[in-house]
């Protein structure tokens, strides 16, 4: 278990077997703005074949309020991915501490990370990102399906 919450009344754990699928189901099929392409199947494949992953834990009742993930080869380079928290607990540094706890961990700190997000980038500048340098390039991907 990850230990650091801002709050005495959460937790950080990076546990695989805790996570609760369902929630993170049911995030990001309705209220994430991104990747609503995928499939239930998809979301569960994504997460069981995370490199790694940090939930944040209500300590009152155990629910997973907040979730992020993490896609690398563990050794050199590492992409965030599906960060959340629920609105209600928001406003309570989980975001943060999700982020600290996935990037700085003894496996994660000399890492070179990439995420892509509209939003949140004064959370991310916190933790050392910043828009890339004229090395990086990237092919975006397409829905399943789009035909483009």
């Amino acid at each position: 278990m990850i230990h650091g919450a801002t709050d005495s009344d959460y937790e950080y754990d990076d546990d695989p077997d805790r996570v609760d699928y369902d929630a993170v189901w049911l995030f990001l099929s309705t209220q994430a703005d991104w990747g609503r392409w995928r499939t239930r199947e998809m979301v569960d494949a994504q997460v069981r074949q995370s490199w790694r992953l940090v939930g944040a834990y209500h300590r009152p009742t155990g629910d997973l309020v907040g979730f992020a993930r993490a896609v690398g080869d563990g050794l050199s380079l590492a992409y965030v991915a599906d960060v959340y928290v629920l609105p209600e607990h928001r406003g309570r540094g989980l975001g943060l501490g999700l982020m600290t706890a996935l990037v700085e961990s003894e496996s994660g700190a000399h890492l070179r990370w990439m995420l892509h997000t509209r939003d949140a980038h004064g959370l991310y500048a916190k933790l050392g990102f910043r828009p890339p340098d004229g090395m990086y390039l990237e092919r975006p991907g397409r829905a399943p399906g789009s035909g483009s």
